[in-house]
């Protein structure tokens, strides 16, 4: 079998189906994802151990092929004339797999996402703290690069990105894009972020942030005059807050409040819920960081903040429960779904 040829034929059909994923493994048929459902390509037969090497050796470099040998699993980006995509190839007992996410060419607008239009002043901002967060597989990257296309647009700015993989690629337009992939062009986020002080960066996006050391270098960075974005897999604003405060010894964790309360821009959480007519569509909170968040960030009152989003709709906070009630309303998402998305079902009930 012509493995790379194959591999064009299977993301062909992922794109043509409107899938975001592509799952290849020994004893399955491929697999693909289409609007959160796995949909097994039953014509196209079990996949043997010999097949999946073939697949990983057209898929990957030689320098990642040494890191999946030596680590069991590696990150990977694949580029092919209709689409990119964002790889993992790893070893399940004893036997490779590889998971394959699309990561589509042209970047699409707030509106083409369904997104509010509010998260453009976060692209304004000179300096700052933005965190997109959710779930895996909820759009966040996709988010982030229409944030960063943005200000790529109207604004000259130097970027810096820190991936790892590179997923949408960027052209520089009135700014200067510098995109770096950890591993290839850093050794890792924390590194990249700083040298980022020596390199005149004014933006930076950092793909996730998976450490304690990225966390206050980025949280730093925000203080001294960098405006940067980033990602963490949690759910809400007030989880991710904790979430970055708690990672830190006891002994940091004031300071590292104080710094968070005084950085923080604001938190955008979303979900991508089935859409009645097909497709998905995100829901989705919003906290902006005002007086009010900043002191019960400093006060340890975290707890207050979903009340406080919930209360301050006028100044363009966005409620997840209000979300959902507005997608029902309009007849994109059933009341099922949202019940199932809700984090409050009772407060849930009554605004329906």
């Amino acid at each position: 079998m012509d493995y790379k040829k194959e591999i064009e034929n299977l993301t062909d059909i992922v794109i043509k189906e409107g899938g975001s994923d592509l799952h290849l493994s020994s004893g399955r048929p491929p697999i693909v994802r289409v609007t959160g459902s796995l949909i097994p390509m039953v014509k196209k037969g079990l996949l043997s151990d010999n097949d999946m090497k073939g697949f990983v050796s057209a898929l990957l470099t030689p320098d990642k092929l040494a890191i999946l040998e030596k680590e069991r699993d590696v990150d990977f980006s694949y580029s092919l004339p209709q689409a990119r995509f964002r790889g993992n190839a790893y070893y399940r007992q004893g036997a490779l797999s590889v998971a394959l996410r699309l990561i589509p060419r042209v970047i699409r607008t707030l509106s083409e996402l369904n997104l509010p239009p509010i998260l453009e002043t976060f692209t304004r901002k000179p300096q700052g703290f933005f965190l997109v967060v959710g779930p895996i597989g909820q759009g966040k990257t996709t988010t982030m690069a229409t944030l960063i296309e943005m200000i790529n647009q109207t604004r000259s700015e130097h970027i810096l990105t820190i991936e790892d993989p590179i997923e949408y690629q960027f052209e520089s337009k009135k700014s200067i894009i510098d995109q770096r992939e950890v591993r290839l062009d850093t050794p890792d986020f924390a590194e990249a972020l700083v040298s980022m002080f020596r390199e005149d960066i004014d933006v930076c996006m950092v793909g996730e942030m998976r450490d304690i050391a990225t966390m206050g270098t980025a949280v730093t960075a925000a203080e001294t005059g960098h405006l940067i974005f980033s990602s963490l897999h949690t759910n809400n604003a007030s989880q991710t807050i904790n979430r970055i405060i708690d990672s830190f010894p006891p002994n940091q964790q004031d300071q590292i409040r104080i710094q968070l309360a005084g950085s923080l821009s604001g938190i955008f959480s979303q979900r991508l819920i089935p859409r009645i007519s097909g497709g998905l569509i995100p829901a989705f909170e919003l906290l902006i960081n005002n007086n009010a968040v900043s002191n019960l960030i400093r006060e340890k009152r975290i707890h207050e903040i979903d009340t406080v989003i919930e209360t301050s709709s006028q100044e363009g906070m966005i409620d997840l429960n209000r979300s959902l009630v507005e997608l029902v309303r309009a007849g994109e998402i059933t009341l099922e779904n949202a019940y199932m998305h809700s984090p409050n079902a009772k407060n849930l009930e009554r605004m329906i």
